[in-house]
């Protein structure tokens, strides 16, 4: 791997930073993710300084030299300015040491050898000297070069007290080695690190949910979500993390007949959605389509039963599923718009596929498309995804009859209007015909028109819905009052 990265340290900022620090005759470095992404060839504009003094001071001062504003985190004894395109945060060097029950560390100035010590993988401790003596010589003192080479993720102090510091840590493993993982080189965490987490997964449980969801979301958003959630269970961390999702593992077998194992097909959803999206940009709720993907099945294991003669059967998996997601998410601290989106999709993810195994009547297609209102592609795409079938025939079978309730949704929402679905007929024009006040009435004459539009009794049409209100009011005795 070449050392050869001039290409890198020709930012402006660099030969900022270097004067200023022969200035104030302090030692600065550039660490961490920006010296890792170099060697890998991949485009970095977050930019970590290290400075053996004050980091705050030390931005004030380049602050000055550059005419930027700076950002201080005093709490946090870090500075960052943002200057032509590159965020730059300065932080003072330091070591640090932990209390058993806490994350959070105990906090001493320190040298950059103290620095790199603290930092949680060899291929992130690696640092660009900015001395003007030394300018762009690499200070590597656990060969990070050769383990980001090899595809390695491999602590600098011994692993246990790494992960016991700082259990977050072992979730940035396995976010690393996914999203560092590339068709020519997979990452892999050492078997060392990983005995480890088997033996520290308990320690998750100091974390914030906050700081989990965090990891999990950067996860969801690599190109290859579904090896972070092997290798979370390969480490013993996953039903720490998505106990519902490790719930899915294993594969019981009554009678001389088994079921899938609804872990390793739920991946494979989550791999075959990543392939659809490939190429765009994860934007709008994209990325919470891949956790609908992941979570599509989670109400299996509560559902399975074992029928003689049938074989095993998952009856209601999607409504106990569907119910599981606010927990879910209100554990992880996930916003509501997104639990809302994926728990429909959840509950909604076995309606396309029945009815493409039966005939497809407009009534059904405008439920569907009532229920799932503008997130129906979402939810045909995730259908599509769920086909993880290895019979080729079955496989061309249900796609073609999937072609057929594609075709038969654009052509009832072209007639019908059902999608983001408005009752022509609402309270208060009920209340001001018949002269009456807020009752059970209302809501049982506005359920009779929404049924009967659904089923195709009447078109979705003020007129022909007036005339249906009125004789169901009849029913109820009702009298209009002008």
């Amino acid at each position: 791997m070449s050392t050869l990265l001039t290409q890198y340290l020709d930012r402006p900022i660099f030969r900022v930073v270097s004067d200023v620090a022969a200035r104030k005759g302090v030692r600065a470095f550039v660490i961490g993710g920006y010296v890792r992404d170099c060697f890998l060839g991949r485009p970095c504009n977050d930019i970590d300084i290290v400075v053996e003094g004050s980091g705050i001071d030390f931005a004030r001062a380049v602050g000055e030299a550059t005419g930027k504003n700076v950002s201080y985190f005093k709490n946090f004894g870090t500075a960052m300015l943002r200057y032509r395109g590159d965020e730059v945060e300065f932080v003072g060097a330091r070591k640090e040491s932990y209390r058993r029950e806490s994350r959070k560390p105990i906090v001493e100035t320190g040298t950059l050898e103290d620095d790199q010590l603290r930092r949680d993988f060899t291929i992130n401790a690696m640092a660009f000297s900015l001395q003007a003596d030394s300018f762009g010589e690499l200070v590597d003192p656990f060969g990070g070069i050769k383990d980001l080479s090899a595809g390695i993720i491999r602590t600098p102090l011994d692993p246990d007290t790494t992960y016991s510091d700082d259990p977050l840590r072992m979730l940035r493993a396995v976010r690393f080695a996914t999203k560092l993982s590339t068709e020519k080189l997979t990452f892999t965490i050492v078997e060392e690190s990983m005995a480890s987490m088997r033996r520290m997964a308990d320690r998750l449980g100091i974390l914030s949910r906050e700081r989990v969801s965090e990891e999990l979301s950067k996860m969801m958003a690599t190109a290859r979500p579904s090896m972070a959630f092997r290798l979370m269970d390969e480490a013993g961390l996953l039903p720490f993390v998505l106990p519902s999702v490790a719930a899915l593992k294993g594969v019981e077998t009554q009678d001389g007949r088994g079921h899938k194992d609804n872990f390793e097909h739920s991946l494979a959803v989550l791999d075959n959605l990543v392939a659809m999206q490939a190429g765009k940009e994860l934007e709008g709720n994209m990325v919470w389509l891949r956790w609908a993907a992941l979570l599509h099945d989670i109400g299996k294991p509560a559902s399975k039963k074992f029928v003689p003669g049938t074989g095993w059967t998952f009856h209601g998996h999607e409504v106990i599923g569907g119910r599981m997601i606010p927990k879910i998410f209100n554990d992880l601290r996930l916003p509501l718009d997104a639990m809302k989106y994926v728990r429909k999709l959840v509950s909604l993810h076995l309606r396309p596929i029945a009815l493409a195994d039966e005939e497809v009547t407009d009534s059904a297609v405008r439920r569907l498309l009532f229920d799932a209102s503008d997130d129906i592609e979402d939810l045909m795409m995730l259908c599509k995804c769920d086909v993880t079938s290895k019979n080729p025939a079955k496989v061309r079978r249900i796609r073609d009859n999937f072609a057929l309730v594609e075709n038969k949704l654009v052509e009832v929402e072209a007639k019908d209007a059902i999608r983001n679905f408005k009752n022509p007929i609402d309270g208060q024009y009920i209340m001001d015909l018949y002269g009456i006040e807020p009752c059970q009435e209302i809501g049982i004459i506005k359920e009779f028109v929404k049924e009967a539009i659904l089923d195709g009794i009447i078109e979705n049409d003020f007129a022909q819905a007036d005339v249906l209100m009125r004789q169901k009011a009849a029913q109820l005795g009702l009298n209009p009052v002008k």
